[in-house]
Formats: structure tokens, C-alpha cells, sequence
């Protein structure tokens, strides 16, 4: 069963506190970008490796758990591959990412827990270091749909999507 896209407009997150999930993206120092990404990831993994990411949807708007911790590492991902084109290129129009469609194409419900923990624990290592590294935070990036962004928003947009969805769960 398809679950009804989100439609929202996320950007904002970026600059004010999330209600639903208490995140403020604004108060992210840029150095902790690193550490918040892998202290997030580790609270995932710990989720996924403990049994609480069941396949069980609460509602037929809502993933379950399962599917929420396998579109946080497909994220994490995603990530990192527009962090890389953000340093890399000048001003990069990112591919569009359909996340729901991406849900029922790469059967999140079907996937198995420990092997999305080890994909996360290890791809969000990589995002870690390459945030680490980043010495031009105001290089810019597009989202297909025109939102724009410097590394340093991109960064906090980021990091609210993984806390987000651990409040989704009830992590």
C-alpha cells in the first residue's frame, strides 16, 4: 500500500525551530555538523538493531518504522552525493529525488534491518568526514524544485530530516 507523498515545504526548518519535533536547525554550529550526524546515526542504528523497526504501518498515511530508517540511510546517501557535487562544482542543480517513489521501488518494507544499520553506520561515517572537511561553507547548491542553498544551510536542512523522522518513530 502507497502511502501519500509529502508535500511540504521543509526549507523553512533551516531557520526556525521544527514544532513537531523540537529540532532547531539555526542553533547547529558548523563544527558539530560531524558529531550531530554521527551521534543521529548511531541513535538509528541502536533502533534498527534493537527490534523496534517494525514493518507495522500505524496508520495507512504513515511508514512505519522500518520504512523510515531506510529512507534516513537512502538520505544520508543522497547527501552525500550533493555535498560532494556542492564542493566540487559551481552551483550544482541536484537530480531530482522522488523519496516516495524510491520507497515502493526499493521495497522498504523488505528490507532487512541489520544490513540498513551497517549501511548507515558506515555511509553516514563518510557524510561525517565530508562535512568535516569542508573549508567553503557559502558554496551554493539547487534543489530541482529551486530551493537554494549554501553548504552551511544544506547542512542544517540535513541534519533535521534523520531527527525528525527519530521523533516519527519514537526514538
Amino acid at each position: 500500500m502507497a502511502i501519500a507523498p509529502d508535500t511540504k515545504d521543509w526549507t523553512w526548518v533551516v531557520e526556525t525551530r521544527c514544532d513537531e519535533c523540537g529540532t532547531d536547525p539555526a542553533g547547529f554550529a558548523r563544527e558539530d555538523v560531524p558529531r550531530l550526524l554521527r551521534e543521529t546515526a548511531a541513535r538509528w542504528v541502536a533502533f534498527l538493531r534493537d527490534g523496534r523497526a517494525t514493518t507495522v504501518r500505524p496508520d495507512d498515511r504513515t511508514w512505519a518504522p522500518l520504512e523510515y530508517a531506510v529512507h534516513v540511510r537512502d538520505v544520508v546517501r543522497l547527501y552525500d552525493e550533493r555535498l560532494r557535487l556542492m564542493l566540487e562544482t559551481d552551483n550544482p542543480l541536484y537530480p531530482n529525488w522522488d523519496q516516495d517513489a524510491s520507497a515502493v521501488a526499493d521495497r522498504y518494507l523488505e528490507q532487512d534491518p541489520a544490513e540498513v544499520a551497517d549501511d548507515l553506520e558506515r555511509e553516514a561515517e563518510v557524510l561525517a568526514r565530508r562535512f568535516a572537511a569542508v573549508t567553503d561553507w557559502d558554496r551554493p547548491g539547487r534543489r530541482s524544485d529551486g530551493a537554494r542553498f549554501t553548504v552551511d544551510s544544506f547542512a542544517r536542512y540535513f541534519l533535521h530530516d534523520p531527527l525528525h523522522h527519530l521523533h516519527d518513530v519514537g526514538a
